[in-house]
């Protein structure tokens, strides 16, 4: 059982800290919360990466990784995130925990020395970023944009997004696009990272068995050259309740050989920071959530219309997302059919097994994730882009009230807003 704690070390920098003797190593994130938006999605995105290349101290990738190798073969990544509509950028690190090390010596506070110096003293060459950095690392960032449409799959979720949320901050990628990164200078790369270190709220998140308060200390020192700002900007995200007359429906066409179809549904205003939300979590639990769900057990095995049949909640926007893939000629009956497993939902026809294996399911998922430091950052991460103090236990504990009806409730606000199908070229 580990205690959590959240604690301001500066105004609008705040550090959350899971106080446990559970895992041999520590984990760590410094990660900066910025308004997801179309003109900075790839500067704010580019920015760790080029960061990570070489700081003040370390000016190469082989200086850091001795540092790295000094700290029990530590390691620092990059991490761009998406929560809602907020863009989430920083580092992740993991190290061997205080507690486990061979001498005795502490590897708390020269790994958190490391991180702030990667965030606060970058490598730069004339007063801004390295040209040869920035070049290389922007050539790498356009590649993983161009290498999102090889997962069709994921490639289908992300076009649904786009054009459900087309004037909403949620349809902006959080790797930005090709055109705006490309236009990228290390000049206005070095502005755009200026305005982030001044303006955007901090979460720092740490994992391990040392004191919280000297956490604390540690951290407190690591980032003593952030800028002080008393009005730090605060995650938002707008949650739509309506829906047009019409579903909005958008197909494309590749060269594919399985049909890829996407639904979105905006959830009537139902997101994390309502009362009914663990009813929501298990209407889509029971949806498309599990492999108990009505999607998989229905549409895909008895049925046999889909390859897969899933659903996700973006619940800091307040919509669901349903994921399947098809033979282009079963688009209309697969639809159908995913539309009618909802209805049956609202009408409460669910069966105590579907009701009770859902809500097991779901707590089981809360519950593991305290087994694993990387879902656990994930989580509070989550939580604190919605301002959220609620712990899975907590979260878990909640999901054992819900009814039958409240479920079936939740599910009759959910409307159908938009349809993204993907085709091949012979359909």
């Amino acid at each position: 059982m580990s205690q959590v704690t959240h604690r301001e070390l500066f105004p609008g920098v705040w550090l959350r800290t899971a106080h446990t003797n559970k895992f041999k190593s520590s984990y760590l994130s410094v990660t900066l919360l910025t308004p997801l938006d179309k003109k900075t999605a790839g500067a704010n995105a580019l920015i760790p990466s080029v960061l990570r290349r070489g700081s003040a101290v370390h000016p190469d990738m082989e200086s850091l990784s001795a540092a790295l190798d000094e700290l029990y073969g530590g390691a620092i990544e990059p991490a761009v995130r998406k929560k809602g509509e907020t863009q989430c950028v920083g580092f992740v690190a993991s190290f061997l925990d205080d507690s486990y090390a061979l001498k005795g010596e502490s590897v708390l506070e020269p790994a958190a020395d490391l991180l702030g110096e990667l965030l606060l003293k970058p490598y730069t060459q004339d007063g801004h970023f390295c040209p040869d950095y920035t070049a290389g690392e922007k050539a790498n960032l356009i590649d993983r944009i161009r290498a999102q449409i090889n997962d069709k799959r994921t490639y289908a979720t992300q076009r649904l997004a786009q054009e459900m949320c087309k004037y909403e901050a949620f349809g902006v990628d959080k790797l930005g696009d090709e055109a705006g990164v490309a236009a990228i200078t290390p000049e206005s790369l070095w502005e755009q990272y200026q305005k982030l270190l001044r303006e955007a709220r901090v979460e720092v998140y740490f994992c391990g068995s040392a004191d919280p308060d000297r956490v604390a200390g540690a951290l407190k020192r690591a980032l003593d050259r952030l800028p002080v700002n008393e009005n730090r900007v605060e995650p938002v995200c707008d949650v739509r309740v309506t829906v047009g007359p019409e579903p909005i429906v958008t197909e494309e066409v590749m060269d594919v050989s399985q049909g890829k179809l996407a639904l979105g549904f905006r959830a009537g205003g139902q997101s994390c920071w309502e009362e009914d939300y663990p009813a929501f979590t298990l209407c889509n639990a029971i949806f498309g959530g599990t492999t108990l769900s009505k999607l998989f057990m229905n549409v895909r095995e008895k049925l046999s219309l889909c390859y897969y049949a899933s659903s996700v909640t973006e619940p800091r926007k307040g919509i669901v997302m349903v994921s399947s893939g098809i033979e282009f000629d079963k688009y209309q009956t697969a639809r159908d059919e995913i539309l009618a497993q909802l209805e049956a939902i609202r009408r409460g026809e669910i069966e105590s097994w579907e009701l009770e294996g859902s809500r097991r399911a779901l707590i089981g998922a809360y519950r593991a994730t305290l087994d694993d430091q990387g879902r656990q950052e994930e989580f509070w991460l989550g939580q604190s882009v919605a301002g959220l103090e609620d712990g899975p236990e907590e979260l878990a504990r909640q999901l054992e009230d819900v009814t039958l009806e409240q479920v079936a409730r939740s599910a009759r606000r959910f409307q159908l807003d938009t349809i993204y199908f993907l085709k091949g070229k012979e359909a």
